[in-house]
């Protein structure tokens, strides 16, 4: 379900346009289907290219690995019976779990059924424009029956996760690559660089304690609306201006509102600021869906700040964001 950028443009102005000489600039192209850069010592990015690859085999939901209950697993398995998982797998969910509260239901991860809907109709009609389509009512409204993120049942002694709604589906799209970004961050080194997929995360300044400089995307082109600054903690960025399709002449974007089961159409990207990525990623798709004023009250009961973009252009932001 996600993920727009806020930078990969982040290396090319890291507040003198080049790292320091003792950091590494690493790319990877195979984990959450992203590009993954890390700016760094290169051997700590290579312990975080080997975590974030266990990440994305334990989150999957299209693939089985061998040895390896996934995400996968528990949704073939709804319905029959629970699956004992690895601990991460555990705590992943435990925290969409409380995400699922924080964001009053706008991130939710029991939302598989009709995420897939749309996004085989994405896929179907980018292949075919001609006939384009959206899912109609009746399959949404039937989807959105088995979305009760309460058949998740997670029992953390045995280590085991069940579906009891043989319907639902797990899709952690909203927040998995904060999540991994997190994890990962927290055993780096100081002052080390990651982004994934957008995800950005810094563990600490930069060498000469100068901050790293990450870039907002214009919505409506690929010129950077906005620079922040960034010492320690997370920015995410959510937006309608990748994986968007046309249906007569109309653009629906990726990010579902699990209230209506259809595409959120109040912004053009929300861009987030916090300590957490977990909690970035989570706020950027639940702010992306509500109201300015709503937002705003959402945003600072978490201790985040805020940029909103709108579809005309004009830029809102929290307090102290800028």
């Amino acid at each position: 379900m996600k993920r727009l950028v806020c930078a990969l443009l982040v290396c090319l102005f890291l507040a003198g346009c080049a790292p320091h000489q003792s950091h590494k600039t690493t790319t990877y192209l195979d984990v959450f289907d992203t590009v993954t850069t890390v700016i760094g010592d290169s051997v700590a990015a290579e312990r975080i290219h080997r975590q974030l690859q266990r990440y994305h085999q334990l989150f999957d939901i299209y693939n089985t690995y061998e040895g390896i209950h996934n995400l996968k697993t528990i949704n073939d398995q709804a319905g029959v019976g629970p699956v004992k998982v690895d601990e991460e797998i555990i705590a992943l969910l435990s925290d969409c779990v409380e995400l699922h509260q924080v964001t009053y239901g706008r991130v939710n991860v029991a939302m598989g059924s009709v995420l897939k809907l749309w996004h085989d109709a994405r896929q179907d009609s980018l292949a075919n424009p001609e006939k384009a389509y959206i899912p109609s009512d009746e399959v949404l409204a039937e989807a959105a029956r088995h979305t009760d993120i309460d058949c998740l049942v997670i029992d953390r002694e045995k280590s085991t996760v069940y579906l009891t709604d043989p319907e639902m589906t797990l899709d952690v799209g909203a927040i998995a690559k904060g999540w991994a970004a997190q994890k990962v961050a927290e055993s780096a080194p100081e002052g080390m660089l990651i982004s994934l997929g957008g995800n950005v995360v810094a563990t600490g300044p930069k060498e000469e304690g100068t901050p790293w400089i990450v870039g907002v995307q214009d919505p409506k082109g690929s010129d950077i609306r906005q620079k922040l600054e960034l010492y320690r903690g997370a920015i995410v960025t959510s937006g309608d201006y990748q994986r968007t399709y046309t249906v007569d002449g109309k653009d629906y974007p990726h990010i579902i509102d699990p209230s209506t089961g259809m595409p959120g159409m109040l912004w053009s990207s929300v861009t987030v600021m916090c300590q957490d990525s977990a909690l970035a990623d989570a706020l950027s798709t639940a702010l992306f869906l509500l109201p300015l004023s709503e937002g705003k009250d959402l945003a600072k009961k978490c201790g985040a700040e805020v940029i909103w973009i709108d579809k005309t252009g004009n830029l809102y932001t929290t307090e102290n964001m800028l």
